[in-house]
């Protein structure tokens, strides 16, 4: 059984602070069962400051890899968190997950940033 839309997720009272850890990417397999050259989705392994551990979190195949530093703090793009449940001789086994859209730098200054625009003189007309 799966939830069709998964849990939407406060972000800061869910995890607190996000730190990156480690990434590592999951191919689709062949019929034959070894691996194909296909992305199915990368992992992302993030530090927790709220429950003191690491979480793995999913991203679409499209996003492009994302290489940040060692413990860099990290934010996550509109995270879902979602289940798969497992009928078992004595109830359910219940899989819980964390998916989001993007991984990105917490707090990234803006890209102008370095680049500020000079600025026009009074009285002169723009062109």
């Amino acid at each position: 059984m799966r939830l069709s839309n998964g849990f939407v997720i406060d972000k800061e009272k869910t995890f607190g602070e996000l730190k990156f850890t480690a990434v590592r990417d999951v191919f689709l397999q062949n019929e034959d069962g070894t691996p194909s050259t296909q992305l199915k989705k990368r992992i992302y392994d993030l530090k927790c400051s709220l429950h003191g551990g690491i979480i793995p979190v999913s991203v679409p195949p499209e996003v492009p890899l994302r290489e940040f530093p060692y413990n860099a703090v990290v934010e996550l793009v509109n995270p879902v968190a979602d289940t798969v449940s497992r009928k078992t001789y004595t109830g359910a086994d219940v899989d819980w997950y964390v998916k989001a859209e993007d991984i990105i730098l917490k707090n990234k200054p803006s890209q102008n940033a370095g680049n500020p625009q000079p600025p026009t003189l009074q009285g002169q007309p723009k062109k």
